[in-house]
């Protein structure tokens, strides 16, 4: 069996990960190393944890792989300024000694960075570029359980790609349709992203959870999807698009839109970076989140079209859209849909391994239906108890120890029930976006005012956030309208009618933070304006120990889900180490820390003095 180390870099969500064949042994960001969010730099850090976790070293090494081509992304940066010149030269100038150092030159800056981890030969070492949208394309299909699917990959860009349609087949990918730069499903939603005030490839989530404030009837929410057809996106049935390049500037320029075009044309000057949020920009997020919606259910209808399978796989970072996910799978295109957990350019690093691995090696592929290879993506680092408490007693913290996990488990649920906060740390770091019950902060979804205490006093975000629930898989349908698991949260479900509560009339007038807090269902906390929820199914298969904590708050409660949001505070990485986590737990108003089966108890802790300084160390999100 071939071993392959995969790597993503120099752009966004640096990554790194490590094969046996098809066993998927170690992954993760190098954001959780470095405390850098979203950091580009080459994941040293990531790359030293997959060497050690599995005992190799680079000489090891069957092949290195680097998740995209430079030389054919040089080609696309030169291409387009060549097209659009002589607008933006003063930036080609300025950019063009950085771009010959990260494209030109990546081969020399791998093997350089290599070099600092360790020692190797570097004549035998075999380093390979599959292009951006086959590694994206791996990463879905190469872990998923199906024998052949489609395969539909959407982001912002690679090389040239923005939007693939591929077939998978066996060890086989093979291309099908793209759709080339600067037409961009992704590039869109950035760009709206950066017209409302939140951070490009960073703040996409806001807008995706700000959508369901929009009215979707009101007179100004119709205009704007008008105005965007009219306007800004020529939508094509097959899914493919236009987009008017005199309202964007991200191809030659230094921001992704033309701030005057679209002020004159939605009503609203571009949003100050944390500011304000209200109605008129709730019901732009509405229709932006409308028009991607119809874009991707086009995509994968041409999809299937193209491909005839009944299953469908998906990557890049348009496919963590959970809520375009989730009317994906409602419209029954598909039998099922396996969405790549880490789908972004970290996943990418995970499935350039695997390209590699099938197709230049030409290693055989095997399939268990009903079983992704994923591991839960529990394929980051653990920490031994030993490393816990020499964490703990750094910071002369109060601990105490519970042997048995079944007692762990009764003594967390009637903290939790009690209406308290608790970080969760158990186990492997969750490799993607998502905290799936390894590095989480929980709480009772049943509770009215936890979505507020969550937001305002553990993660210090927007009010208009929404949270997720973790539900046992057994019991999902007891509270939401889903026949699917969804065990990586990338899935939006309606909360079941039987749950609501009765709307007034009015609802959609009020003003909407009188709707956020109006009781809309008996799990206010997880339930959205829109009676939505972005649903973690809890498998006893892959967390024994998350789903032990469930089913063990569901015998006391008798609801058998928790909210649950990633450790971290706004603008941080999700926790890495048991000493991220006491330094989060001590800066936030969390009640209680959970290290494996350590609890630490807020009030028995040492005065903390560092407590507002996370606001100078992280760059808000």
């Amino acid at each position: 069996m071939k071993k392959i180390l995969g790597i993503s870099a120099f752009y966004h969500d640096s990554a790194a990960a490590i094969i046996e064949g098809e066993n998927i042994l170690a992954a993760a960001q190098e954001e959780r190393f470095t405390r850098k969010k979203h950091t580009p730099d080459f994941p040293e850090h990531a790359v030293r944890f997959c060497l050690e976790e599995t005992g190799f070293s680079l000489d090891d090494l069957d092949a290195v792989v680097f998740y995209d081509k430079p030389l054919l992304k040089f080609e696309r940066l030169l291409e387009t300024y060549y097209a659009f010149a002589p607008k933006g030269f003063s930036q080609f100038r300025t950019a063009m000694p950085v771009w010959l150092d990260e494209k030109m030159l990546i081969k020399k800056k791998i093997y350089d960075s290599l070099a600092e981890i360790e020692s190797f030969e570097k004549k035998k070492l075999k380093l390979l570029f599959p292009e951006h949208h086959i590694s994206h394309a791996a990463s879905a299909f190469y872990p998923s359980p199906f024998d052949e699917s489609a395969i539909l990959t959407i982001d912002g860009v690679g090389e040239w790609a923005t939007t693939t349609i591929c077939k998978g087949s066996g060890k086989e990918i093979e291309l099908l349709k793209e759709m080339r730069f600067p037409h961009s499903v992704g590039l869109l939603y950035s760009a709206c992203t950066y017209y409302l005030g939140f951070r490009v490839n960073s703040g996409e989530y806001k807008l995706m959870g700000l959508a369901p404030y929009g009215n979707p009837n009101s007179e100004q929410t119709l205009t704007f999807i008008r105005k965007f057809k009219e306007h800004i996106v020529k939508i094509h049935d097959d899914g493919s698009i236009w987009l008017n390049q005199d309202y964007f500037d991200y191809a030659t320029g230094l921001k992704m839109v033309n701030e005057k075009k679209w002020s004159d044309l939605f009503g609203f000057d571009v949003v100050e970076p944390d500011g304000d949020v209200d109605q008129i920009h709730s019901n732009f997020a509405y229709a932006t989140q409308q028009i991607t919606e119809e874009i991707v259910l086009k995509m994968a209808a041409e999809a299937k079209r193209l491909t005839g399978s009944e299953y469908l796989c998906m990557a890049g970072g348009v496919a963590l859209n959970c809520v375009a996910n989730g009317k994906l799978i409602k419209e029954g295109l598909f039998k099922e849909i396996f969405i790549q957990p880490a789908a972004g350019d970290a996943g990418g690093a995970l499935g350039a391994a695997q390209v590699v691995n099938h197709i230049y090696f030409d290693q055989p592929r095997t399939v268990e239906p009903g079983e992704d290879k994923m591991k839960g993506s529990y394929l980051g680092p653990y920490y031994s108890e030993k490393e816990s408490i020499h964490s703990f007693r750094k910071h002369q913290a109060e601990y105490r120890k519970v042997d048995d996990f079944e007692d762990l488990c009764g003594e967390v649920s009637e903290i939790l029930a009690d209406g308290s906060v608790v970080g969760w740390f158990q186990g492997k770091m969750e490799f993607g976006p998502r905290a799936l019950g390894n590095r989480s902060i929980l709480g009772d979804a049943r509770n009215n005012e936890m979505q507020r205490k969550l937001n305002l006093k553990i993660k210090y975000r927007e009010g208009f956030r929404p949270f997720a629930p973790s539900v046992l898989a057994e019991n999902s349908k007891d509270y939401f309208d889903l026949d699917v698991p969804s065990p990586y949260m990338l899935l939006i479900a309606e909360v079941k009618e039987s749950r609501r509560k009765e709307l007034p009339d009015n609802y959609f007038e009020m003003n909407m933070w009188d709707r956020l807090y109006y009781e809309r269902s008996d799990i206010q906390s997880i339930t959205h304006l829109d009676f939505s929820a972005r649903v973690q199914t809890v498998h006893k298969e892959t967390n024994p120990r998350y789903h032990k904590l469930i089913e063990t708050f569901r015998d006391k409660t008798g609801y058998g889900l928790l909210v649950n949001t990633s450790f971290n505070v706004r603008g941080e990485p999700i926790v890495c180490t048991p000493e991220d986590a006491y330094k989060c737990f001590m800066r936030t108003e969390m009640d209680y820390l959970v290290v494996d089966n350590f609890i630490l108890k807020k009030t028995d802790q040492p005065d903390w003095e560092n407590r507002e300084k996370w606001m100078e160390k992280f760059k808000l999100d």
